[in-house]
């Protein structure tokens, strides 16, 4: 039987940090299938209508207020993300779906639930995944807490940094591709 296990890694940036108030800026998102990146996804956007925005979250990542209302609109975005599921995904298939990943992946993944629900979309990014989340924050808690790492922090900044991996830090796309890097990693030891 060949693999065809499906991973859907994601990296969000936002204009704070709850998702019930705060918006996506910018979502990219890896499709891996058996193990091979099979398409890649990044697209800048516009918050929702409606979503807080903080400076310092704007600050993070590097965006500007101005530079916001040049953007696509949030359902656009939404739209052309949902596409790019659909052509790997048969959302009513139960036994389609991929797992899910990224660098505290709860945190990304509950802003695109979030912005899911915001879109009309009841049944959200769930339709996709199995919920059972490959994040490398994790492990790199397991390899501390048995003295086989040791590092200052454990920022996606610092862990790429360590593993000698190239980050471009707040690019989604940049933070979602070291996050991958990061895993295989530490999978592989």
């Amino acid at each position: 039987m060949k693999n065809e296990t499906k991973v859907l890694y994601i990296d969000v940036e936002t204009t704070g940090t709850n998702p019930e108030s705060h918006g996506i800026i910018q979502i990219a998102a890896i499709m891996e299938i058996a193990g091979i990146v099979v398409e890649e996804f990044d697209m800048k956007c516009a918050p929702h209508i409606g979503a807080s925005i903080e400076k310092e979250a704007l600050a993070v990542s590097g965006t500007s207020e101005p530079e916001l209302r040049s953007r696509q609109s949030s359902h656009e975005a939404f739209r052309a993300f949902q596409a790019f599921l659909a052509r790997h995904v048969d959302r009513y298939n139960r036994n389609d779906k991929c797992y899910p990943a990224g660098y505290n992946a709860r945190f990304d993944f509950q802003f695109v639930q979030q912005w899911f629900l915001l879109h009309g979309d009841t049944y959200g990014i769930g339709s996709f995944v199995n919920w059972r989340f490959l994040d490398p924050l994790p492990l790199l808690f397991i390899r501390d807490f048995k003295k086989t790492l040791n590092l200052p922090d454990y920022r996606l900044d610092t862990v790429a940094r360590h593993f000698h991996i190239p980050l471009q830090a707040h690019d989604a796309l940049s933070d979602i591709k070291a996050t991958r890097s990061i895993l295989i990693k530490l999978l592989e030891a």
